[in-house]
């Protein structure tokens, strides 16, 4: 099967697993606030999870084009399940991208298509006032194993993943922005002290704090720093991943409303009436929204390929922060009109209109890296 085929077999997969599975769960695993088993495993069996895997690994080696669109397709349907998706997609492009040439390492990546393995990121620690880019743990060495106990302020889906990603000091006595990426695999961490996950939205994303204690083989510290990682790979990934999954919730509140006018209006045949002119402005917005997360997604994917030096530029800086400060006002915004829009029936719980869920996710974007951080990190750039 050729590589594009493969990648529109997985837009198909992902699509179906949404329309099927995702959405019948989605206001369940909203109100328990419970990790969306049903849709995670339906990506397990479709080997969706080794998507971000290179070809020659065993995997699909969809480019962040193609898993971008993943991420929002289920974000239609289920938007923690999507963020799930996003998050454990970040984290092995991390990995793919990172890694270098050793064996040990292809090894893993080839797990993750034989086990579909679960990875969760591990960035947030207490005490660095929310930065990524500090950390407070620092490795310590005992032949060849690291140790490392890390007190993390949220995981993300971390009681339910099989490995962990994790942000830590060198060494010890290393500074606070000399970091490194490691991984844990299941069985070599524990977490303890975990906090609870009640949250407006993105609930099925189970993401309390916990304290985690490693101990692992030096191999699983990845070989390039943290701060390239983190400007070539993980933030502009986590940027756009994360704009796919809130075009998704904003795709399928315009569906909602659409439907809903166009009912109405089918009462009224021979005028056109206020809603459906107010709704043109919503659609304007929507395309909009869009528009900008392609743009970014083929301007990272050109520098990439061609001048991967000008990732960690601060003009490509700027870039991938503005799309994420426009992407996650955006959906708000696109939400929050649609409702209005609607009225009533958008307002209640289960009806076929209903978008309590979508606007509470929604706000979930603006809190994902601050956006007051991320305007103050523009502004001293």
């Amino acid at each position: 099967m050729s590589n594009i085929n493969e990648k529109a077999k997985f837009q198909q997969v992902v699509a179906q697993i949404g329309e099927k599975i995702a959405s019948v769960h989605a206001d369940d695993v909203d109100a328990m606030a419970r990790f969306p088993s049903e849709t995670i495993s339906a990506l397990r069996e479709r080997a969706v999870l080794s998507a971000a895997v290179p070809e020659e690994l065993g995997g699909g080696g969809c480019d962040i084009r193609t898993l971008t669109a993943l991420c929002e397709t289920l974000g239609e349907y289920c938007a923690a399940s999507a963020m799930i998706l996003a998050m454990h997609y970040i984290q092995v492009a991390s990995i793919a991208r990172h890694c270098g040439d050793d064996a040990n390492w292809f090894d893993y990546l080839r797990s993750i298509v034989d086990e579909q393995r679960l990875i969760a990121s591990v960035t947030s620690e207490e005490g660095v006032g929310g930065e990524m880019r500090r950390s407070i743990a620092g490795l310590e060495f005992d032949g060849d194993a690291y140790r490392l106990q890390k007190k993390a302020m949220v995981i993300s889906y971390g009681e339910q993943a099989d490995d962990l990603l994790i942000t830590a000091r060198r060494n010890v006595s290393a500074a606070e922005n000399d970091q490194v990426l490691v991984l844990a695999k299941k069985g070599e961490y524990a977490l303890t002290d975990c906090g609870s996950w009640d949250t407006l939205g993105m609930r099925g994303t189970c993401s309390p704090g916990a304290v985690v204690t490693v101990n692992a083989a030096v191999w699983q510290i990845l070989p390039t720093g943290f701060g390239d990682i983190a400007a070539e790979t993980m933030v502009p990934y986590s940027h756009i991943l994360w704009s796919g999954v809130w075009l998704g919730i904003a795709t399928d509140a315009v569906r909602r409303t659409r439907k809903l006018i166009q009912g109405a209006a089918r009462k009224q045949r021979g005028e056109i009436s206020l809603a459906a002119h107010d709704f043109t402005k919503i659609a304007l917005q929507h395309q909009i929204m869009r528009d900008g997360l392609v743009a970014v997604v083929e301007e990272y994917r050109g520098l990439a390929e061609n001048d991967s030096a000008q990732l960690s530029s601060i003009q490509f800086a700027l870039r991938i922060n503005n799309l994420k400060l426009e992407s996650s006002q955006k959906v708000v915004d696109i939400v929050s009109t649609s409702m209005q829009l609607a009225g009533v029936l958008a307002y209640k719980n289960g009806t076929p209109f209903s978008l309590g869920r979508h606007l509470r996710d929604a706000h979930s974007a603006t809190i994902m890296i601050h956006n007051q951080r991320i305007a103050d990190a523009n502004a001293s750039m």
